[in-house]
């Protein structure tokens, strides 16, 4: 059987800074786990090793989007408060 990361002693510090967060590559990321864990050489250990990981890639996307929408409907608020300058 493959053997995968190691996610046991699962760390932060293995998971993108904010500020360096890509969107995309994280979900690489997860497709990535997916595949893996659907191709079924990993074993059970490493199969939950593999989705706590990708849970937290998805948590990080769920942030990302959330952050991105929480300023999309702040600046489409901010255009229906301005006076039209037509």
């Amino acid at each position: 059987m493959v053997k995968s990361r190691n996610y046991s002693s699962f760390n932060r510090a293995e998971m993108p800074v904010k500020q360096d967060f890509n969107y995309e590559e994280t979900v690489e990321k997860v497709e990535a786990i997916i595949a893996q864990i659907e191709a079924g050489n990993l074993d059970l250990a490493a199969v939950f090793d593999e989705f706590t990981a990708a849970v937290e890639y998805l948590r990080q996307c769920e942030s990302f989007l959330q952050e991105k929408q929480q300023k999309m409907d702040l600046l489409i608020e901010t255009l229906s408060d301005t006076p039209e300058s037509f």
